[in-house]
């Protein structure tokens, strides 16, 4: 069955491709009543937006979002809401030089092999640009749990660090979501000469929740932490997933575990224990380097924009979640 599709009791299905006349997504699932704030939802897309930094690809997409069904009166009416975005940037011959060769680690070679046919424009469905409806839905899953709050930011690109943990959800994430103004001007610095030079970089996202509710999850398959790794790991160019201590648990005697509840990440057997929960994921640089960067319009590096996606599939594990534990529920005496 085609992999367009994500979530069980909400459910979102994304559509269209980097170059095509428009993206969008169709929520399903959502309950009836909830307060829609369309200006909201377009500073969630603001903040995924192209061309809005020197570090950013030099695409300019407005990113307007236009509401075609589920939605009246500014309330969600509990059936399949959709949304779109039209695409009115591309400059498809920019892409023509790679009509023909395929990026390591990209999907253009894949794509041809699967179905035999691909669009070379931007990546077709491959492109990081899919995951304006990715902001879209996660828009849309935060009205379940308005509660919950998520927070992730920028721990690393390349060789600089982050030194110190945020506090908390109210500190200041700068112009490109890393929370240290000293290190997001070297990272600027950085990600400029790379961008001027034809490199890419990666590095990695750390992700906080708090507020989660409790007994999200079950104890086998549907493990909440086993869907938070599935929803990373679609991510274009993210390529690994790690619950609290994550590979330091290799290196950890169980006497020193027992000790610390937090290394867990919040969740334990795969349900929520109602502590803060916390996971990090890696991206590798873009596979675009080289002429073919400065020829055409790419990220240097994925993470400036990649965190407010990051948080929108959060929100969507989690919302997915909770209506199930919501409906479980609803059956107990």
């Amino acid at each position: 069955m085609p992999g367009n599709s994500f979530g069980k009791m909400l459910t979102i299905t994304t559509f269209g491709e980097s170059h095509g006349e428009a993206l969008g997504v169709v929520i399903d699932g959502l309950p009836g009543n909830l307060l829609v704030n369309l200006d909201d939802l377009k500073a969630e897309l603001r903040r995924r937006a192209p061309g809005q930094h020197a570090v950013h690809t030099a695409r300019k997409e407005e990113d307007v979002p236009e509401i075609l069904s589920g939605v009246f009166e500014n309330k969600t009416l509990g059936t399949p809401v959709t949304v779109i975005v039209r695409n009115t940037n591309q400059k498809s011959e920019d892409y023509l030089k790679l009509k023909d060769s395929y990026r390591p680690g990209h999907a253009d070679k894949t794509t041809l092999i699967k179905y035999g046919i691909r669009d070379h424009r931007g990546g077709g469905r491959a492109s990081g640009r899919e995951t304006v409806s990715r902001v879209i839905a996660g828009y849309f899953a935060g009205l379940v749990i308005p509660n919950v709050s998520t927070y992730a930011y920028i721990e690393q690109v390349g060789p600089y660090k982050l030194k110190t943990v945020p506090k908390d959800h109210k500190v200041d994430r700068g112009e490109i979501n890393i929370p240290d103004p000293q290190m997001s001007a070297e990272v600027i610095s950085f990600l400029e000469e790379c961008k001027n030079n034809g490199e890419s970089a990666g590095g990695i996202v750390a992700v906080s929740i708090i507020n989660c509710p409790v007994g999200l999850g079950e104890p086998v398959f549907d493990k909440l932490k086993a869907d938070l790794a599935k929803a990373m790991l679609s991510l274009p160019a993210c390529v690994a997933f790690s619950l609290g201590e994550g590979f330091n648990f290799a290196h950890l005697l169980g006497s020193q575990i027992s000790t610390q509840p937090e290394a867990f990440g919040g969740i334990e057997g795969g349900i929520t224990n109602g502590g803060p929960i916390s996971f990090k994921i890696a991206f590798k640089a873009p596979s675009t380097i080289g002429e073919k960067a400065k020829e055409g319009r790419h990220d240097p590096c994925v993470l400036p924009r990649v965190v407010p996606v990051v948080e929108a599939m959060t929100k969507l594990v989690i919302a997915d979640y909770f209506l199930r534990q919501q409906a479980y529920e609803s059956f107990l005496p």
